[in-house]
């Protein structure tokens, strides 16, 4: 019988800056302008049955935090590591500065609310 696995996960926010070149919406893309941005990421894998966690929380929100600095208050464009500031490649980014957890994240969303426009990045199963 194979051991059940769990996903838990944890949100951030932040409030940032980009330009982006675009064919459509082509005009405002291009100016600096900003969103708040929330990234949800999920870490999946069976009961470690010392601490009867998957991850503590408390772990994963000082990982968060670390990530939530280089992007918060900042121009997306001018983020090391990013690329174009894109909802994927926040995701990828994300992804990237937690890909050293143990488990590692095994998917990340990013969104913002107020426009509807959503990106998620599934990394399958990573877990032990």
């Amino acid at each position: 019988m194979s051991q059940a696995l769990y996903t838990v996960s944890q949100r951030i926010f932040f409030d940032a800056a980009h330009t982006l070149q675009r064919d459509i919406e082509a005009e405002g893309s291009r100016r600096i302008h900003g969103h708040t941005y929330h990234a949800e990421v999920f870490v999946q894998g069976p009961l470690n049955p010392d601490t009867g966690m998957v991850i503590d929380l408390g772990h994963l929100r000082v990982h968060l935090a670390g990530v939530r600095e280089q992007l918060d208050h900042h121009l997306l464009d001018e983020v090391p590591g990013l690329g174009k500031p894109t909802l994927e490649n926040l995701c990828a980014f994300i992804a990237q500065a937690l890909s050293g957890m143990n488990p590692p994240p095994s998917r990340v969303r990013v969104w913002r609310e107020a426009l509807g426009d959503s990106c998620v990045l599934d990394l399958g199963h990573r877990g032990a």
